[in-house]
Formats: C-alpha cells, sequence, structure tokens
C-alpha cells in the first residue's frame, strides 16, 4: 500500500536513511525544506557526532541554492531538538529563519526534548503538524528510541550456522561457515550498529578484530569483550585497528588491568552474584554510554547467556546450505520442559545474500516500548 503522506516527508525519510552509518550516537534524522509552492528548496540530514542537525544542514542548502525560506515548510523526521547538547536548538534555528510549518513525523524521546521543541516552535506562531513517516523514522532510529526510554541499547544478535543449525564444529572450527557475500553483510551491519560485542571463548578462539573491513563506513563501533576472568590478551587483534576498546569484567586483577589500561582498553568491573559480569548492569552501562544499537557476534555460551537472561530483542541470522552434524550450537540455553517455554519470534525479514538465506527475527513484544 502507497505511503499516505507527502512526497516531501518521503524524501525527508530518505535522507535520514543516508545518516545510517554516520549518526550515532544521535538519531538519523532527515530533513526537506519546500517553498509556499511546494517546490523544495532544501535538503540535509544530521551529521557527525558534535556537527550540524539535519534542519542546518537543510537551511544551509537552501541558502547555497539562493533560495529564500521565509514562509516555507520544514519536513523533517524527528522532532527538532529544543536544547543545547553538542549543538544548538534546531528549533531555535527553524524560528530564526522564518519557516512557516513543521511537518515532523514524530517525537523526540529524549526528555530534554519530548514536545519542548514542538511547543517552542507553536509558541514562535509556527504551524506544527506530527505523524507522517513516524513507524519508519522510529524504526530506523529503534536503538535511540530504545536507549531513551529503556535506558538500554537495542540488542542484535548475529549468527551463522548450517542448515542444521550447526554454528562449529566439535573442535571449534567455525571458518567460514557462510560465503564471503554473507561476510561482507554481516559487516554491513557491523557498520550502523554503536558499538560490537563478543565474549572471551570467542577473542581467545578466534582472535577476532570486531572492526569493519568489508564495507565502507564513514565511523568505526567501539569493540566490547565480556571477559568475566579478565584473560584478554594485550596484543590480541581488537586493539590493532585503533579506538575504544570495552572490557567488561568480575575479576580484580590489578596486573592485568594495567596491561590493558596499557593499550588503552577501558575496563569496567561489573560482577554478579556468581563471579560472572552482570549483563543487565552492562546493558545500562552501555546505555549511559550513549550506545544505541549493540550488535553480539559471540560464541553459543555468551549467547545463551544473554538469551536466558532476556536481554537481546532481536536476531540476525545467516544459513549456510549446507548440513555439518553435530558440533556447537548457535546458542546454549535451556534446556526447556515444554514447547510453551520456547523464546517466540517474528520474521522481519528474509533475504538470500550470496548463496546463504538472511533471516532478521525480533523477539514478540519487544519494541513495545
Amino acid at each position: 500500500m502507497p505511503n499516505q503522506y507527502p512526497p516531501a516527508m518521503e524524501q525527508s525519510l530518505d535522507w535520514a536513511r543516508r545518516a545510517l552509518l554516520l549518526a550515532p550516537p544521535n538519531p538519523r534524522v532527515g530533513c526537506v525544506l519546500a517553498s509556499a509552492q511546494g517546490v523544495v528548496i532544501g535538503m540535509g540530514h544530521t551529521q557527525r557526532t558534535g556537527g550540524p542537525h539535519a534542519e542546518i544542514m537543510a537551511l544551509r542548502d537552501a541558502a547555497t541554492r539562493g533560495h529564500s525560506v521565509i514562509g516555507a515548510t520544514a519536513y523533517v523526521t524527528l522532532e527538532p531538538c529544543s536544547h543545547h547538547g553538542r549543538t544548538g536548538p534546531c528549533c531555535d534555528a527553524l524560528i530564526a529563519a522564518g519557516i512557516q510549518k513543521v511537518v515532523a513525523s514524530i517525537a523526540d524521546p529524549n526528555p530534554r526534548v519530548a514536545g519542548q521543541g514542538f511547543e517552542r516552535l507553536r509558541a514562535a506562531g509556527i504551524e506544527v503538524e506530527v505523524g507522517p513517516g513516524a513507524a519508519e523514522s522510529r524504526e530506523l532510529n529503534i536503538g535511540f528510541f530504545s536507549r531513551m526510554i529503556r535506558q538500554t541499547p537495542w540488542v542484535r544478535m548475529k549468527m551463522a550456522a548450517s542448515l542444521d543449525g550447526t554454528s562449529a564444529l566439535a573442535n571449534g572450527q567455525s571458518q567460514w561457515i557462510t560465503s564471503p557475500e554473507a561476510r561482507a553483510d554481516g559487516h554491513a551491519w557491523r557498520a550502523r550498529a554503536s558499538a560490537v560485542l563478543t565474549g572471551i571463548g570467542t577473542l581467545l578462539q578466534d582472535n577476532p578484530q570486531l572492526d569493519v573491513r568489508l564495507v565502507e563506513t564513514p565511523r568505526q563501533p567501539f569493540r566490547i569483550v565480556v571477559d568475566s576472568r579478565l584473560q584478554t590478551p594485550p596484543d590480541a587483534n581488537i586493539f590493532k585497528a585503533g579506538g575504544p576498546v570495552w572490557i567488561y569484567t568480575a575479576a580484580h586483577d590489578a596486573v592485568r588491568q594495567a596491561a590493558l589500561l596499557a593499550r588503552g582498553a577501558t575496563v569496567t568491573c561489573l560482577p554478579d552474584a556468581h563471579g560472572k559480569v552482570d549483563l543487565a548492569a552492562m546493558m545500562k552501562d552501555l546505555a549511559q554510554r550513549e550506545i544505541n544499537e549493540l550488535h553480539i557476534e559471540a560464541g553459543s555460551k555468551l549467547n545463551g547467556s544473554l538469551i536466558r537472561a532476556g536481554l537481546v530483542d532481536e536476531f540476525l541470522v545467516y544459513l549456510a546450505p549446507k548440513l555439518l552434524g553435530p558440533g556447537l550450537g548457535m546458542a546454549s540455553f535451556g534446556p526447556l520442559q515444554a514447547l510453551s517455554e520456547a523464546i517466540a519470534l517474528q520474521f522481519q525479514s528474509t533475504a538470500r545474500v550470496g548463496v546463504d538465506l538472511r533471516v532478521v527475527a525480533r523477539v514478540n513484544g519487544r519494541d513495545q516500548f
């Protein structure tokens, strides 16, 4: 069914999608300015952290093109901000520019905004309409909405397996079950995330870098290791790409910690009652560190722990057209005692990627916040 909102809003959503890899931890926002005659005169999207927001980029674009924006309508995919953060309030910029009407997809869930941008615009005599494109804008920013409303990131778990569900042979060999095309696609999902997380088992077995290499990206996600006993080697590949590495542990070992700090790591001790990392507390801490979407690439043990704790929102699964027989599964949890205990999912999408099948499935009700 065709979208029931103005073409300028569809263009604005297209501009928001261009900020997919660039904007985090800010929301992905697009803005299109249309004259009183309905002619598009300016366009823009959110820039890197600390850079201009979508509204400012659209105003600058109109000025560069020599267009006056007095009396124009701004189509924006999120409520214009009303607070001083890394940049100034966008609602004030729209007011000062002489914008006559603002059509926004959805209110900003940030408590520092949360309707105040709309109030300021209306107080200045600007007509405000809210709603067109709301579902699309929210989905594009589901991690930002999750962080602001639930105070946890949106957690997406990536797994790769054979058609019979084997993610690694009994001897631990897992590289590579899926095709080069699937691996590149997985890097594209890494690129959109704020951070990529693995466990110490995967780190010691595969020594991954966890960065984005197989697709172009303007920004590298943070890299995170769940390492209860602080076993991360200071010469691990995760340090070679540069940039922040965060290690969550349950161990108080000053010598090992000092060696990791010397490599630039941030070490956070969050033990639970069993001497493991408190995974729920870690998620809250990651939200405090402005992580919107958390991309998990771990082994069956940590995967199972995260699932068992109810911390996974979405699964990104690549299935290879091959059978491997007994080995390691995608996640170790259970055993369940009844089918009614199953974790119910909704398929979001399926697609062929190379010779493999990509399935995106979401835990029922997890996006209702």
